[in-house]
């Protein structure tokens, strides 16, 4: 199984001139550069992604963290900064101390 696979895309100019100037302040080529903005942009949708779901009651706040592949704590924050109202009841809380304490085991 591939590790890594080539991806290719057309990319507006201004697009071209923002990773350029990317590349000089990070010192990096393009592939790593390109590779590590999509990272972050991926991980970014996730925490949005997944904060919505709990959002709407169809992930428990734990679930949604470890689907984000976030700890359990930075989801609470992005939910907090993103206003989303809390789905919590007594069994979410109690599912999710087990899940905070199997953690701590590890």
């Amino acid at each position: 199984m591939k590790k890594e696979q080539m991806v290719g895309t057309r990319l507006p100019d201004t697009v071209v001139r923002d990773l350029e100037a990317i590349e000089q302040v990070e010192q990096a080529d393009r592939s790593t550069t390109v590779r590590k903005l999509l990272s972050r942009a991926i991980q970014d949708w996730k925490l949005d992604h997944y904060s919505r779901l709990y959002g709407s009651g169809k992930l428990t706040l734990a679930r949604a963290a470890r689907e984000a592949r976030v700890s359990l704590w930075e989801m609470m924050d992005y939910v907090k900064t993103k206003k989303i109202t809390a789905q919590y009841d007594l069994e979410d809380f109690q599912r999710d101390l087990k899940t905070v304490a199997a953690g701590e085991r590890r």
